[in-house]
């Protein structure tokens, strides 16, 4: 279904509107003020996790432990993502992003130390906690920060959608660069500078962003009622729900699984391979080649005027993205790994871009920080997972085995998605958008 926005609403009669675009968006009053501290204060997240493997792998000889040290700081960054989310709509941004980066960057600091000095797995994974639950959710408050700004008036909401493509370019760009920084530092100055350097940055970017106060939504623990929120009419009031309490949020979680068992199978895979063939520093090659192509997609997402709804091109990108995934594990050479690797970078996008789309019509405005962040942490879960998975496989079979895991991620997430897909329409339509004088239709997700 076509998203029935009147593009020529508010138009002078006779001009042609304004096709929504990057420089239409770009152009939105108040969007570079959050725009380039978001954009740094995210890229150190890219390096979090390759980071962990690289170091744990050199002190301990283990893709698997590495694997699981790296599990368990994204299962955690999983379980308290969401929270942090929450206390965002409430408090505020700034109130929860300030002490989480300097909680982030003393715990990345003390679980360096630990493998350094050949401590204990267990005490990895007890420093592991307490960084993937600081870890900043940037990228979640970059978007609450979009939703609040374009959705203040129908005109601007049509830009919605490209200002999601817009956040998984900035997202992916992150995954280009930071991976194969990472990788550099580790391999050419040492074990742990990848990490260190990722604590670093992202207490840097984290404070800058932080500071930025005058485009964070507003908080809703400040909005009338406390606890509740009061309607336009001065009648009746509702609890303040969590995001998770509405279907569509959770179909959305348990499929954003699958996307992070690509991210967590690729990254463990790829540096297991890169082992294999004698030439380490091909990993960080590979996985630049591989989110490239989810960045050109990207790109291409908010270029294009759709023609069907977030919702249909959520099922078409995963199902792309499972088919691109079936050949990953057949691969034996760097060239035809990278042009695997960038096929499924290409299905990657048109799916995380509908999926994040589909928020501004299902959840309410008070609870969007923590949608977006449940979204991420369940990225998050399911990179966990596919990096102890594909440690384990790659430990004991080879590089090709753990290439199995992101094809299982996401083929068990497409069949749950084309299962669950009637829940993701709202109830009821969270916006309308005027067709000519005196009507008004509201915008299709289908």
């Amino acid at each position: 279904m076509v998203n029935t926005v009147d593009t020529t609403a508010g138009a002078p009669e006779g001009t042609a509107p304004r096709r929504p675009g990057y420089g239409q968006l770009l152009r939105t009053p108040g969007a570079w003020t959050f725009l380039l501290p978001g954009f740094a204060a995210r890229q150190p997240f890219a390096m979090l996790t390759i980071g962990i493997v690289l170091l744990v792998q050199h002190t301990s000889g283990s893709y698997g432990s590495a694997g699981i040290v790296a599990a368990v700081t994204g299962v955690s960054m999983a379980v308290f993502a969401p929270q942090n989310g929450k206390l965002a709509d409430r408090f505020g941004q700034r109130a929860v992003l300030v002490p989480g980066v300097l909680l982030h960057a003393a715990s990345v600091t003390a679980l360096t130390v630990l493998a350094l000095a050949g401590a204990p797995l267990w005490a990895l994974f007890v420093a592991a906690v307490p960084t993937g639950a600081s870890v900043p959710q940037v990228g979640p408050m970059v978007r609450a920060r979009w939703a609040a700004l374009l959705g203040s008036s129908e005109e601007r909401a049509r830009l919605l959608p490209t200002a999601a493509a817009f956040e998984s370019v900035t997202d992916e760009f992150t995954f280009v660069i930071g991976p194969v920084l990472a990788t550099a530092l580790c391999t050419g100055v040492h074990p742990a500078a990848g990490l260190i350097a990722e604590g670093v940055l992202t207490l840097a970017g984290g404070l800058l962003f932080a500071a930025r106060k005058g485009t964070q939504p507003r908080p809703a623990g400040r909005r009338a009622g406390g606890s509740k929120r009061t309607s336009g009419s001065g009648g009746s009031t509702e609890a303040r729900a969590s995001a998770l309490s509405v279907p569509g949020v959770r179909v959305l979680a348990v499929v954003f699984l699958g996307i992070g068992s690509v991210f967590g199978g690729m990254q463990v895979s790829l540096t297991a391979f890169a082992e294999e063939i004698g030439n380490p520093g091909a990993n960080g090659l590979l996985y630049g080649v591989f989110a490239a192509g989810n960045m050109l997609a990207g790109i291409a997402c908010g270029a294009v005027a759709w023609k069907i709804g977030p919702r249909r091109r959520l099922i078409a990108g995963y199902a792309g993205l499972t088919l691109a995934a079936s050949g990953l594990w057949a691969a034996h050479s760097v060239p035809a790994l990278a042009a695997l690797g960038l096929l499924v970078g290409l299905c990657i996008a048109p799916a995380l871009i509908s999926g994040y789309t589909l928020i501004e019509p299902l959840v309410p405005a008070g609870a969007r920080t923590e949608a977006f962040t449940w979204l991420t942490g369940s990225v998050a879960l399911g990179q966990a997972g596919a990096v102890t998975a594909a440690g384990q496989l790659a430990d004991a079979h080879g590089a090709s085995a753990g290439f199995v895991v992101p094809l299982v991620g996401t083929a068990l997430a497409l069949v749950t998605l084309v299962a669950l897909r009637s829940r993701l329409t709202p109830k009821a339509p969270g916006r309308v958008a005027a067709r000519g004088m005196g009507h008004r239709v509201p915008v299709a997700v289908d």
